[in-house]
């Protein structure tokens, strides 16, 4: 699956002497199929099949891509009915199975770059596949909620058997080529420089009966009996009620295979064509594509990947400090060939460093990611230094020590006078203000935070935080090392804990106030964990240990103090040498094999931590609702989402979204944590909201964004950005540089809009 950016897509047919028309899809830069495209797909097959001149039929893609697949883009608009929705069944039975399978002249897919989604399905409607080694073929549609729409479901399983052709649907997961033809999913592999020329070939041969002339539906060879299928599909749906309890898509799909074995094939095109209109409309899909839209949207910082600037290269990168974050940063950057200076303060601390870096990269090579030259090859891009005189010529450096004011300053300051006036110098930090770090040099520029998350090398996020001095060019350049590096980046602004922690501190908070008023601490986690998040709030707690719980709970104490819920919870149990899952005892205890089970005697520190809080047991705790518990953890977090955004730390709601997704692991098929608030409604959220507040203290108080949303009846979510007047300033100064025409033109506007 696909979006396109250009809407006004085509097929284009070119008839050679040998009697094959080449019909090429071209919609750039993936060759998605619009309905643009799909009607002019079927055009052209009409008119190959009619003129006398074409023996044959090859279907190929332009610019070395076959298709990626429908045209994403359409989809909010067939789900808000902007655009006329074609009859049902027009693609898959009209187009793909009685224009291009029934067709009384063979056709051959040359499938080069990927045929993903649609594309794969229009390639298995041909007779014959042909591709090059590398080229990615899938069916990833469950990733948006939505199941192959095209007569997936019933050509893939006849293609490469039924237990294949479900791991492959339900995983999203492609194959590539080589592995294809060993499928059975494409008949033969041959390098793109001779893939016209073999499929011209090879549908000339279909014509002469020199090769088998194979309608994909109609094939039963791959099919397992009935009874042996009926254990296949049970086992997968057991499977996927385990691993996805909240999603239905998946066993629809199921269904839709289930029902092409029973009733055959056309029964099961009809079931898709049925099933694929209801998954579009349902929540989970319009979730899904906007989480996909999203991701793609974060590397859009207005006012500053819009001004013209080129990422500069960088071509060496330095590491401070090589403790796990600094050992999973250096392990990020090594695996996409970026050459490391990991630097450390003793030579012990330095082979620690070097040690875990490595551990990570033969980890790769256990798991089969990594062959063993290609280990050797990316160690040797790491180098290990004890000074700092080989930051001499490096591009970037990233700081990633411990969270301690005086020693970051003091690290600046050398870093400032040993590294080239271009470097970009950032720092790992989750708590600490950027300007604070850098406020004893006068780089304050080229300062960034580069925020990852643990394990660094795993983590899909990169929080790039930004100063209202650091330099537009600077997060151009990091938002390039960051894709570079397989990031999603997002472009926050400088405050306490930043987007993801920021929201989501009253997370644990609500949590604590629930229990300490008489709320069951495992019930709380269950309730969560149920919600779709990875786990829940206490043993969140539990695996990152009591101390980095009390040290960032402290910063958000110290900052906002009239919003947090002060407990004595943790501290009572740390004082009491329980620190979580690394001393085996938190609010769980865990096994040898670090499996969690509650611990009873928790009850203890409860009603301790109640007492020093001055709080009494509310009746109406113990008998919350999973409804109640979800919203009484989750709206003060949306609440303070709202601050976020309203303060311009984000300038994107569908960043929030993001970050929440793959900072803390909110569930994606919810959408993220804005798009979910708007599924309830900003009213909604604030009654609730104000009621609590008014029960149980500040902690709860709706902030005026959301107020002001709710007033009017308006969604929490965002496109536009909330842009200081120093952003603007610096903008316009780094325009004034490079296009400055613009730069007046956009000065006047600010005025103009200042003074209206």
């Amino acid at each position: 699956m696909s979006k396109s950016s250009n809407p006004k897509g085509r097929t284009t047919i070119e008839v050679g002497a040998d009697g094959v028309a080449v019909i090429t899809i071209i919609n750039p830069p993936v060759n998605s199929l619009a309905l643009d495209v799909l009607y002019s797909l079927k055009e052209n097959y009409d008119q190959a099949l009619r003129r006398d001149d074409v023996k044959a039929i090859v279907v190929t893609g332009a610019n070395g891509r076959f298709s990626g697949g429908f045209d994403i883009s359409a989809f909010g608009k067939l789900q808000g009915g902007t655009v006329e929705s074609p009859k049902p069944g027009f693609i898959s039975v009209e187009i793909l199975t009685d224009t291009v399978e029934a067709a009384r002249k063979p056709s051959v897919a040359a499938i080069d770059g990927l045929a993903l989604g649609g594309g794969l399905e229009v390639a298995m409607a041909c007779h014959a596949r042909i591709s090059t080694p590398n080229a990615q073929l899938g069916l990833p549609e469950l990733q948006l909620g939505i199941l192959p729409g095209f007569g997936g479901t019933q050509r893939l399983p006849r293609l490469v058997g039924l237990a294949k052709s479900l791991e492959m649907m339900l995983t999203s997961k492609p194959v590539k080529g080589e592995e294809a033809v060993n499928l059975g999913l494409v008949d033969a592999v041959v390098p793109s420089n001779q893939l016209l020329d073999t499929a011209r070939k090879w549908a000339l041969d279909i014509l002469e009966c020199r090769k088998p002339w194979v309608a994909s539906l109609h094939k039963t060879d791959k099919i397992e009996p009935l009874g042996e299928a009926r254990e296949i599909l049970k086992f997968a749906r057991v499977q996927t009620r385990r691993q996805a309890p909240n999603l239905q898509h998946p066993l629809v799909v199921i269904d839709v295979v289930e029902e092409g074995i029973v009733s055959g094939p056309r029964a099961g095109l009809w079931k898709e064509v049925e099933a694929f209109q209801s998954l579009l409309h349902s929540d989970t899909c319009k979730a899904l594509v906007n989480v996909f839209f999203a991701q793609r949207a974060t590397t859009k910082v207005p006012g500053v990947t819009d001004l013209g600037l080129k990422p500069r290269r960088i071509k060496k990168v330095a590491i401070l400090g090589g403790g796990l974050m600094g050992s999973g940063i250096a392990t990020a950057l090594l695996l996409s060939n970026y050459p490391v200076i990991l630097k450390e303060v003793n030579d012990k601390f330095l082979q620690a460093g070097l040690g875990r870096v490595k551990a990570n990269l033969q980890s790769s090579v256990k798991k089969g990611k990594m062959s063993q030259e290609k280990f050797e090859k990316t160690l040797s891009l790491l180098k290990g230094a004890l000074d700092y005189e080989d930051f001499r010529d490096v591009d970037m450096v990233i700081e990633a020590v411990i969270e301690n004011v005086s020693l970051k300053q003091q690290i600046f300051a050398e870093l400032e006078k040993y590294c080239p006036p271009h470097c970009i110098l950032g720092s790992n930090t989750s708590t600490i203000d950027l300007n604070l770090i850098g406020e004893k040099t006068k780089s304050q520029d080229r300062i960034i935070g580069a925020h990852f998350f643990s394990p660094a090398h795993v983590m899909p996020l990169l929080e790039i935080v930004r100063t209202q001095k650091t330099s537009p060019q600077v997060i151009v350049d990091l938002l390039d090392v960051g894709k570079k590096i397989r990031k999603t980046p997002v472009v926050v602004g400088n405050c306490t804990g930043f987007a993801v922690n920021r929201m989501f501190f009253p997370y644990t908070q609500a949590a604590l106030l629930l229990v300490e008023r008489g709320a069951d601490v495992f019930r709380i986690d269950r309730v969560i964990t149920k919600f779709g998040m990875p786990m829940g709030p206490f043993r969140l707690c539990d695996l990152v240990g009591f101390g980095v719980a009390i040290a960032t709970g402290g910063q958000f104490v110290m900052n906002f103090p009239e919003r947090t819920y002060k407990s004595m919870l943790i501290p009572l149990m740390q004082e009491d040498k329980r620190a979580g899952e690394t001393t085996r005892k938190g609010f769980y205890v865990y096994d040898d094999r670090r499996k969690a089970s509650p611990d009873p005697e928790i009850k203890k520190y409860i009603e301790k931590a109640r007492e020093m809080s001055g709080v009494t047991i509310d009746p109406k705790m113990a008998k919350l609702s999973d409804k109640d518990i979800i919203e009484m953890i989750f709206f003060p977090v949306v609440n303070e989402a709202c601050r976020v955004l309203a303060e311009g730390i984000a300038v994107k709601s569908s960043d929030l979204d993001i970050s929440a997704i793959m900072g803390m692991g909110f569930p994606p098929y919810r959408g993220g944590i804005i798009f979910w608030a708007d599924t309830l409604g900003s009213k909604y959220i604030y009654s609730r909201l104000d009621e609590w507040s008014r029960m149980y203290g500040d902690f709860f108080k709706p902030c005026s964004y959301l107020a002001e949303r709710a007033s009017k009846g308006s969604p929490l979510w965002t496109r536009f950005p909330f842009l200081s007047a120093a952003h603007i300033r610096l903008q316009l100064r780094v325009l004034q540089q490079i296009q400055p025409s613009r730069a007046c033109k956009i000065s006047n506007a600010s005025e103009h809009s200042s003074t209206s």
